[in-house]
């Protein structure tokens, strides 16, 4: 019987082999595609150092493993000077900004707000900027899911006025981003959630309080200052209501001391001195009673004028923490 020629035995094992090479890097491109992003990471933090400040505000954010991956893939920085600043946030420079995100990974800038009443600022703006990198890579089912659970406490849970007026804020200014937006402000700055929210946000925060703690830390800074100028004004406006009144009552009492002293002068004029000397003791007790009136007046004014002082020395401290705040450019080129 006819053997086939040698060749055919080798072609076969070379085409096997082919399939194998095939397969394998077939295998490899799949593993490259599959593992793209984490791939991507390590080549983005291949050599990269967090600098101390920044682990420390990682450790103060309590993040977990994977939100610290995702902020140091960010290269965080602080940055301690309004122009630094909006070098890298350069968006809405009229508004008051005091960190950003930027897309795909690309970063995150934190303003070191340079008051130190204010400790908490940079802690609490960046778990939130970290928030958002953790919301660009939920997928797309995680994501519906968050957004319809935000949405739903923003509805029917929220009882903050003050984070309700930031979302309405984000309604005006970033209308495409106010789910993105929600997820960062809840998180870092509403100390009770639903059971869902919390939950979410305890994969990236192991102590979410602490965050917390840190927004209502710098908070009482305004509010307190607030609440002081407040009472104090209405403080004022009661004064004000009752020197009014004091100088009025004194006017009155002037103007019976001068008719009397004029009748009491006629007496004389017509040689009455008994019924002079009969009014001298009332009239004296009135001219009395007219002079610690008007030391009590005084004493009220004084008292007024004194409060005004304190209250404005309190107004100028809120005035400074704004300025402290205030990254706006147009602002700080005209000061």
């Amino acid at each position: 019987m006819p053997q086939p020629p040698s060749n055919t035995r080798r072609g076969g094992f070379v085409e096997v082999l082919l399939l194998a090479v095939l397969i394998v890097v077939l295998a490899v491109m799949g593993m490259v595609l599959i593992k793209r992003q984490a791939i991507g990471d390590w080549w983005r933090l291949r050599g990269y150092k967090p600098p101390a400040d920044i682990v420390q505000l990682a450790n103060e954010d309590t993040m977990t493993a994977y939100t610290r991956h995702l902020f140091y893939l960010n290269k965080p920085e602080l940055l301690g000077t309004v122009t630094s600043f909006r070098s890298q946030c350069p968006e809405n420079a009229s508004t008051i900004v005091l960190g950003c995100y930027h897309p795909d990974q690309d970063g995150i800038f934190v303003y070191n707000v340079p008051d130190p009443s204010l400790a908490g600022v940079t802690q609490v703006t960046a778990a939130h900027e970290v928030l958002h990198a953790v919301y660009a890579r939920l997928s797309t089912n995680d994501r519906n899911t968050l957004d319809t659970e935000l949405e739903n406490y923003y509805k029917h849970g929220l009882s903050d006025s003050r984070v309700a007026a930031e979302v309405k804020l984000y309604q005006q200014t970033e209308p495409s981003d106010v789910m993105d937006e929600m997820s960062c402000t809840f998180g870092t700055e509403v100390a009770n959630l639903p059971a869902s929210l919390a939950a979410y946000y305890q994969r990236y925060f192991t102590n979410r309080s602490a965050i917390v703690a840190y927004e209502q830390q710098y908070e009482a800074e305004f509010t307190s200052r607030q609440n002081t100028v407040t009472a104090d004004d209405q403080q004022l406006a009661t004064q004000k209501l009752h020197i009014t009144d004091e100088e009025s009552t004194l006017s009155a009492e002037l103007s019976t001391i001068d008719a009397t002293q004029s009748t009491m002068n006629n007496l004389l004029a017509a040689n009455q001195p008994a019924a002079y000397n009969a009014d001298v003791p009332s009239f004296n007790a009135s001219v009395d009673s007219y002079n610690a009136g008007v030391n009590q007046l005084q004493a009220d004014i004084a008292a007024y004028n004194q409060l005004v002082v304190t209250r404005n020395q309190v107004a100028g401290q809120l005035t400074t923490l704004d300025k402290a705040l205030d990254t706006r450019l147009t602002t700080q080129t005209t000061r």
